[in-house]
């Protein structure tokens, strides 16, 4: 599955110099899908000095020609889609339909970011020197490293890689080890952007011999994280050595508010598919659910039935729509999860338990639990799993009250049909990202990030090359 791959530096393809590989698990057999190279200390730093040197060369490419490299690119990407989304769904074990929606949002990075190269803009400032001005410049900030998780191999990617190059910048890539397929194939397509040696690296492998020499090197000027606040707060700190400019989209723990006013079956149609996507291993998946009490019940039996109608099972089967758990450690801790809050007074109303039907993988059943309480760890902590805790309200400043009693801030989501509602809530929600009556809140053309302990920095939109960029300032005198 892996032999055309490898790691990527300096413009070729390569085994890990030491010769060493690791097998790559599968979540639906637990079988292995192939081996990969391992990257040693020394192929990371080999790296690294290549990025340097792309960085150079790449750098001096005009807008218009990193454009259009990025054009080249996408078009790649697009005639490979389906190479994409089998590899996708067999490393991550997501349903295929939501694979192949996954590498079309990767694809529209390339396209926006493409056309954002080209307005990187400056501007001037009246001096107060006679015959004077100030020129604010920007400019490419260096080399980056993208750290990505397993969850969105493709999607995860695309957003640091895109912003990087569109800026002028070279990048390092170090993907999950659970899913350096997807990563592999994505640069591979970049391939065809022709893009001098070096611009771009893949590397696989463990921390001390990928993550230590990127975060150690001076040269690495910039990294960006989609991973857990643990995980960020450690790279914060590493990356205070060398004062790298950082940005972080980490952990959440999103509520969904359904006010009294809400239309039930809108909320009950896009809230079911939406908290099941990925089996429920999506950091913007709503994990909180208020209920007015006068919906409650009634929107408990919707989600139930609406739950009980998914199909469990192999991505790759065009009919499932909702697949495996990633990894067994994954598996144990929702099981945790789950008989702490029985244990706790909670009620599972479906689901609960590992997927009897499968002889092996990490199946789970879509799980909804209704009794719960705001300090149960189901309730408090982000589950990152099949689970839909749900609990009842009596008004609306109770609800903001108990939503906001958290300390991510990266999305969140309200049910109603009041305007004026709907723009309290937006104002009143601690979060990067609120959507009213709609999950919709990944696009290409807008800023996706969080607030408090889910992180900073954007990505996507008009401020995801900022991250990418030094500003500069000259006062020219004549």
């Amino acid at each position: 599955m892996y032999q055309r791959y490898g790691l990527f530096i300096d413009g070729d393809w390569r085994a890990a110099s030491d010769g060493g590989v690791a097998a790559v698990l599968s979540p639906v057999t637990e079988k292995s899908l192939g081996d990969v190279p391992v990257a040693t200390l020394a192929d990371s730093r080999q790296a690294i000095e290549s990025a340097a040197r792309g960085l150079a060369a790449w750098r001096s490419k005009t807008a218009f020609e990193r454009a259009d490299a990025m054009h080249r690119i996408a078009d790649e990407m697009i005639r490979r889609k389906d190479e994409a989304a089998r590899m996708i769904s067999s490393e991550t074990g997501k349903p295929i339909a939501q694979s192949e929606r996954e590498w079309g949002l990767s694809v529209d990075q390339f396209r926006w970011f493409a056309e954002e190269a080209r307005r990187v803009y400056g501007r001037i400032i009246e001096s107060r020197v006679p015959g004077g001005r100030f020129e604010v410049l920007h400019e490419p900030i260096g080399i980056a490293a993208a750290f990505t998780a397993w969850n969105f191999p493709a999607a995860l990617i695309a957003r640091k890689v895109a912003p990087a190059l569109a800026a002028g910048c070279s990048i390092i890539v170090r993907p999950s080890s659970q899913t350096p397929g997807v990563a592999m194939v994505m640069v591979d397509c970049l391939r065809a952007g022709s893009l001098p040696p070096g611009t771009i690296s893949l590397v696989v492998g463990p921390t001390s011999n990928t993550y230590a020499p990127i975060m150690a090197s001076p040269v690495v000027r910039k990294v960006s994280l989609t991973g857990s606040t643990r995980v960020g707060q450690q790279m914060i700190r590493d990356a205070a050595d060398t004062v790298k400019k950082v940005s972080m989209e980490l952990g959440g723990n999103a509520p969904l508010i359904v006010f009294d006013d809400a239309d039930l079956n809108v909320a009950l149609n896009v809230s079911v598919p939406t908290k099941f996507a990925n089996a429920g291993q999506v950091c913007v998946t709503p994990d909180r659910f208020f209920v007015h009490e006068s919906l409650h019940d009634a929107f408990v039996d919707g989600f139930v039935e609406r739950t009980k109608a998914l199909k469990l099972g192999d991505g790759l089967d065009p009919t499932v729509q909702m697949g495996p758990l990633i990894n067994g450690g994954r598996l144990s801790e929702i099981e945790e999860i789950v008989a702490g809050a029985a244990s706790a007074g909670a009620r599972i109303v479906t689901g609960g338990r590992r997927a009897a039907q499968f002889n092996a993988g990490h199946f789970y059943e879509p799980t909804v639990i209704t009794d719960v309480t705001d300090d149960m760890k189901v309730f408090a902590e982000e589950n990152f799993g099949p689970i839909a805790a749900i609990t009842r309200f009596s008004s609306e400043q109770e609800v903001m009250q108990r939503a906001n009693a958290s300390d991510m801030g990266l999305s969140a989501y309200a049910f109603t049909r009041s305007p004026d509602r709907a723009r309290r809530v937006v104002a009143g929600l601690k979060s990067g990202m609120v959507g009213i009556n709609s999950f919709a809140l990944a696009a290409s053309e807008a800023p996706f990030g969080g607030t408090n302990y889910s992180g900073m920095g954007r990505e996507g939109g008009i401020e995801g090359i900022n991250d990418y960029l030094d500003t500069k300032l000259a006062q020219i005198v004549f």
